[in-house]
């Protein structure tokens, strides 16, 4: 073989090489990272600094991720184990955050709004698998030739089977109009997103939408005639004690100054500090860590027929139950880890993120809210907890 010009074959192998090495090197420290997470949170839980761990770890890893604050209630054999508060509300002033300080939930709202669904179900004045349109009074989904054989149901819609569009919403600056919730199904005056119709056969298959949560939202206020948060109030928040949670919105002025404020991917603060959702069932949620813990304890707990506050042991089966794809259920996500499924639910409002997470038979889990759109930060304190109480499949 000529060495005369070696230089393609060995530019090849280096870089083959160099890839390789980044990759080990990724691995080596995202493992570092799992492992010490695990450590800080074992140091959190028991309230000692034990050797080898360092205190600053955790508001280390925030500081890369340019994370201001954090909130976390961890669950253990089916209630709060603890709920902690790291950072700041808001950049500019410091404010500490603690176990009252309200955040957006972005699409966790969901999973708390399909309870509130699945309820008036139970009730009697909605149906799961009925045409949609015999609920809706003051606004009718739109038929066309993906609704000739197959109507538009709430199941479909609490399980993205629907076909309906608009993905997800970007909400409304303080300086905005905000439009009505008929405004945006239309997707007309001041709506900022596209109207809400059906552009797919329903039950067909699987995709994502936040329009399909306005949907419901709506039909929950034709039959019940009362507001969207006062129907959450009643059915699933008062009943559940979640008494930091709202899906008032805006944020009334009372309680402004609980609220953290926003910060985008740039680290640059959300205008006017947090939008105002009105598509409420998708994404306005208001909470806390504690709050959102009480809720996915609560489906433990009905799972289990230790308690059915909101809903029975069979309606609960069936929002965990797989509908249109393997992963999705009636308002919440279930997630294969190794030989277990958890359910879950992510979300991401301009400026915050959100995760809850469960075991449905091992009773444990947690919730984490952050005031800045940085995932990543929620997967590696996620990883954190599983390793630090071995949690099956972590």
């Amino acid at each position: 073989m000529s060495l005369s010009n070696p230089l393609p074959y060995n530019r090849n192998i280096f870089q083959k090489l160099i890839l390789i090495a980044l990759f080990l090197t990724a691995c080596h420290s995202n493992y570092e990272i799992e492992q010490t997470l695990a450590k800080e949170f074992l140091q959190i839980d028991d309230q000692t600094i034990k050797p080898g761990t360092n205190p600053e770890y955790l508001s280390g890893r925030m500081k890369v991720y340019g994370v201001p604050g954090v909130s976390i209630a961890l669950i253990e054999d089916f209630q709060i184990k603890w709920v902690r508060g790291f950072g700041f509300m808001d950049k500019s002033f410091q404010q500490a955050v603690t176990d009252s300080t309200l955040f957006q939930a972005g699409s966790v709202s969901k999973p708390v709004a399909a309870f509130g669904a699945l309820k008036l179900v139970e009730m009697g004045m909605l149906d799961l698998d009925a045409n949609a349109n015999n609920f809706l009074t003051s606004w009718q989904i739109p038929d066309n030739q993906f609704t000739q054989d197959k109507k538009v149901s709430l199941r479909l819609l609490l399980c993205h089977g629907a076909g309906i569009t608009v993905h997800g919403f970007q909400g409304y600056n303080t300086f905005e109009d905000v439009p009505t919730l008929i405004n945006i199904l239309n997707g007309e005056a001041s709506a900022n997103s596209y109207p809400i119709r059906v552009d797919n056969l329903p039950g067909e298959n699987f995709r994502y939408s936040g329009g399909g949560y306005c949907i419901i939202q709506q039909m929950m206020i034709d039959v019940s005639g009362k507001s969207f948060p006062e129907i959450m109030d009643n059915l699933v928040l008062k009943p559940l004690n979640m008494q930091n949670s709202t899906y008032l919105q805006p944020l009334p002025s009372s309680r402004i100054q609980q609220a953290a404020t926003g910060y985008l991917p740039t680290g640059m603060m959300t205008k006017g500090k947090r939008h105002i959702y009105p598509e409420m069932a998708a994404a306005g949620l208001w909470t806390t860590a504690k709050d959102l813990a009480l809720f996915v304890v609560e489906i433990q707990n009905a799972l289990q027929q230790k308690t059915n506050i909101v809903l029975t042991q069979k309606s609960v089966n069936q929002m965990l139950t797989q509908q249109v794809a393997p992963y999705v259920g009636l308002g919440i996500f279930l997630q294969p880890k190794k030989e277990e499924i958890y359910f879950e639910h992510s979300g991401w409002d301009e400026g915050f993120c959100s995760l809850i997470i469960g075991h449905p038979t091992n009773g444990y889990g947690a919730a984490i809210l952050i005031n800045a759109n940085q995932p990543d930060l929620i997967d590696e304190l996620i990883t954190g907890l599983g390793k630090a109480y071995q949690w099956e499949g972590f």
